[in-house]
This record gives C-alpha cells, structure tokens and sequence, in this order.
C-alpha cells in the first residue's frame, strides 16, 4: 500500500455511525477498510496515525467562485485548508465560458467584483473560449478538483445581447446549442443569475427549453433565483414548477429566506420543497452558514439600470436625471436587483473595491461612509459605482439564524460557501464555511450530529453531482479525504479578520496525495476537471 492511515475515526459520509478502522490507500484510491478487531494493521510505504482524529471525504463546495482563483493561486489554502477537494464553478448566471471576444470582455468586467479579472488585470491568461477549453485548462494543474455549471447569463450575453426582451427562435436555437456543447464539453448543469443582467431578461418559457437541454444530458439546473427577499417563496416556487416542467433536476442556490419580510419563514421554504419532492420532483440545495450575504454593489440597480451592459450602467448612474430615477427605485420601491426590498444603506458594507485607491471605504457601510463625507447614502453610492467602474463588491447584513438553522437540517440540504475570494475584506465564508460547520453547529451548537453534518458536505453533493467514485470512504473510491480533529475544528476566519486559516484540519488528500500535511498546504496540484460523463 502507498499509504496507511492507522487507528482512525471514519465518518464515512453515509450519515451512520462512525467507526474506528484503519484505511489503506493505494493509487489515488481506498484499497481497504479494516475495522477494528477485524485483524492486524495493514501495511504501507508510510503510515499515518489517525489516533484522535477523524477521517471524512473530501468535502464538496456545491456554490463557489474560484473560477479565476483556481488559475491565479496554485496555494488556494483558501479551500484546501477547509478540507475541500472539489468545488463547483461557474454559478450565478456569469463566468467566462463560453465565450467569444465580447462577451468575455463584458464579463471580465461585470463581475471583476466577484473573481477581479477585470479589464485591467493580467495575472490570468484568458487564451481559452468554449467550456471545454475552460476544463482542459483546469487539468493542467491545480489546488483542488474542479466541476462546472453552464452560465446562463454569459449564455444569453453572448447570443441575445444585453437587451431586456425575449429571444428570438434564432437566438434561442443558439443558446441551446451553445449549452448542448458545453454539457456535452463535460458540465454538469447550467446556473443562472435571476436578480443579475442580462440572465434576469430571460422569462420562464426561454429558461424553460435551456432546462430541458440540460436534462437530456443528466445535468442539473441552479438558479440564484428571481428573490431571496419580498416574494422570495413565489421565486422558489416559480422554479419548482419550471423545472418540473422541463422536467430537469434542480439545485437551488444559497437556498435562504432574507430580510425583514421573510423573519422565522425558513419553514415556509421547507414545507413548499417537501410537497414538491413528495410528489417526485428531484430537488437538492446549498447554503452558507452565515446570516450575512455578499455580492456586488452594481446588482442592487433596478435590472433596466444594467440594460445594455456596463458602459451604458455609467452613462445612466453619471446623467443626473437618470441617477434619480435609480435612487428612487433603490430606495423608496425596491428594486428588482435587491429583491424587491427598498434598500436600507446601513446594512449594506463595502467589502472590497476594484481601484485599491478606494481603500478607505472598505469595511465601512454605506450609511457610514455617507456619515462622514456629510451626504446622503445614495450619493456616496454613485460616486463609489463610478469612482471604481462598478468593480465594488458588498456584504448585506440581511439574513436571520433561525433560517439558517432550519434549512441547514433539511436531508436534502448540501454545503456551499458562495465564497467570493476577491476584495480587501470578504465574506469570512470563503475561508471558513466547512469547519464552520462542522466546530460551531455540530460539535458547539449540535443543531446536527457530526456525522449527518459530514454527509452534507460530502456524499449529498455527490449523489448531484452523479459522481460515481467520492463523497464516501468506500473501499475503490477516489482516495479525497480529510483528517480533522473533532474536538477543535473551527473556522479561524472573521468578519474582521477574513482571511485566517481554520484549525483542526492537520491533513487534506487528493487522489491519494497530500495538498495539506501537518496543517500546512504542499506543493502537489493535484486537482482536475470533473467532467459529467453519459447522456
């Protein structure tokens, strides 16, 4: 055997009890599991003793945003540390392929808040267009595996434009094939981004056909959909209905019930999806465990706001007209980009700008920032939407913990960062979502046993992703495991001090190899492309 880790709890994902046994590893897979008592250890060319520990799949983040990280950073310890072996890419609606010149000019730069990439920066090499130019450049080498979901928006951007209206047959062909080609590239489903333009212009009908491509392929459909806030139980039902229609499976995005509006209607949520799944729709979601939520500035606009993509978002927030017909949907309607909600400024906290020159407003609201300039919010907002080219990214302090608590007990509920890694001060669930989890609401809170937290994070994500070979310590499965200490596993990042390292995660295995050992990040790149396979 290449590798034995000895005298080990393995919590094995299934959600039953765990066990003491000692797991043997040999090329890149489980080669044995031998229980306690059931005979001597096994042998290997190294040993590792687990004494005190436990040992888990790797874990599986079903929602993030390093699809410029993976590239960027070899370390990636942002996710390694966690204990996280394989994340899905491409969510929300926007990502970088497939693409043509344009498009991906105007992607870079509508979401260089979430990922940077924007115009100006050089430190990756866009030099693919299609998903399957996106995969191959992934197994060149990278922290950790990889799947990807079929940008809706990016889809619509490049065939229909940035025009509020419905596609026509030509365009809608288009779009089709360009999501066949990238299922058929190795997706595994298709996300959209229903608060983001120009993904928001689609209607149920075009979502609709797009979805029932993406069934013909076994892939699944994970809509950020149309509200989290005023209306965000219609939203949910809205997609329900959609995919059960298309008849495609769906996986429901940072699934959460936000703002005032929806206080204590987590059970809501959950009593819509058990008569669905009661009545055979096939439904799976992510969530953070976080009250707060993260995204951009510009997307709390009304949607005609963004119409026609970003320069023409400038020239409207620089007309002073047009920047008052903002203000009044922002604040005294609610506009569509922040759910319907008429946005309270004092929640909403700069997290990170595009133009470091803009430093000074991080990790301040804009109620604050507005404060001490002596001006009101909306004309601190303008001058930082324009000031950084709608590169600002934000923390909306909008969620309630007895939703999070209910949704994260649901059996069909899977763990997802939403991580956005970009910015002076992110979301703290981009470095400390998993052993959140598993330190503060298992082991602290017991809101979950350990063992039904770790089939969560690990063989539920999985059994979506179709993935015949993770998410159990099984003996002949892919050999993605992580060894962490039950009684001091927590997640060391803050909403102060973001970016710390978790703890009581001493061992991180990908195929077999170490990317952390002795709690510090190697240098194997041991991550590839997951590719969905059949049709």
């Amino acid at each position: 055997m290449d590798l034995v880790i000895k005298n080990t709890r393995v919590i094995d994902g299934t959600g039953g009890a765990s066990f003491q046994a000692d797991v043997a590893i040999e090329d890149g897979r489980i080669a044995e599991i031998r229980r306690e008592g059931e005979g001597p250890h096994p042998t290997g060319a190294r040993t590792v003793d687990g004494t005190g520990l436990a040992l888990a799949p790797g874990f599986i983040d079903m929602h993030a945003h390093s699809d410029l990280a993976l590239l960027r950073d070899p370390d990636h310890s942002a996710k390694a540390a966690q204990g996280v072996t394989l994340e899905v890419l491409g969510q929300d609606g926007l990502s970088y392929a497939p693409v043509d010149d344009r498009t991906l000019a105007q992607v870079r730069q509508v979401i260089t808040g979430w990922n940077g990439g924007g115009p100006e920066d050089t430190s990756v090499d866009f030099d693919w267009r299609t998903v399957g130019e996106y995969l191959d450049r992934l197994d060149r080498g990278i922290a950790v595996n990889a799947a990807y979901l079929i940008p809706q928006g990016t889809v619509r951007m490049y065939a229909v434009g940035w025009d509020d209206r419905d596609a026509t047959p030509a365009e809608l062909d288009h779009m089709k094939r360009l999501v066949a080609e990238g299922l058929a590239q190795g997706a595994v489903g298709m996300s959209s981004g229903l608060t983001y333009t120009p993904g928001m212009y689609a209607k149920d009908a075009e979502l609709t056909e797009l979805c029932r491509v993406v069934a013909e392929y076994g892939g699944y459909y994970c809509p950020h959909h149309r509200s989290y806030g005023a209306g965000a139980l219609d939203a949910y039902r809205e997609m329900v209905e959609l995919t059960r229609t298309a008849d495609c499976a769906l996986h429901l995005a940072h699934a959460t019930m936000n703002f005032g509006v929806n206080k204590g209607k987590g059970v809501d949520l959950l009593a819509l999806l058990d008569e669905a799944i009661a009545d055979g729709a096939d439904i799976s979601l992510d969530t953070y465990p976080y009250t707060p939520g993260a995204t951009t500035l510009v997307a709390m606009l009304p949607s005609w706001a963004n119409e026609g993509g970003p320069d023409a978002t400038l020239a409207r927030l620089k007309d002073d007209g047009t920047s008052e017909r903002i203000r009044h949907h922002v604040e005294e309607i609610g506009a569509d980009g922040c759910h319907g909600v008429p946005i309270e400024w004092d929640k909403i906290e700069v997290s990170g700008v595009a133009d470091p020159g803009l430093a000074s407003c991080v990790g301040k609201t804009i109620a604050q920032a507005a404060a001490e300039r002596g001006e009101a919010p909306w004309v601190t907002a303008r001058r930082l939407l324009i000031a950084d080219r709608l590169g600002s990214s934000i923390l909306q302090h909008v969620g309630h913990e007895e939703n999070v608590r209910a949704i994260m007990q649901h059996p069909v509920h899977t763990g997802g960062s939403d991580g956005i890694l970009q910015g002076f001060k992110p979301h703290p669930r981009a470095y400390g979502t998993f052993p959140h989890y598993l330190g503060h609401y298992a082991r602290d809170l017991g809101v979950m046993s350990l063992e039904e937290t770790v089939a969560h994070l690990t063989s539920r994500p999985a059994a979506r992703l179709r993935l015949p070979d993770r998410g159990l310590v099984r003996e002949g499965y892919r050999a993605d495991l992580v060894l962490f200490d039950p009684d001091t596993v927590a997640a060391g990042s803050t909403f102060d001090a973001p970016r710390t390292l978790p703890v009581g995660i001493p061992h991180v295995l990908i195929d077999g190899r170490f990317v952390i050992e002795d709690g510090r990040r190697t240098d194997v790149l041991a991550g590839r492309s997951v590719r969905r396979t059949g049709r």
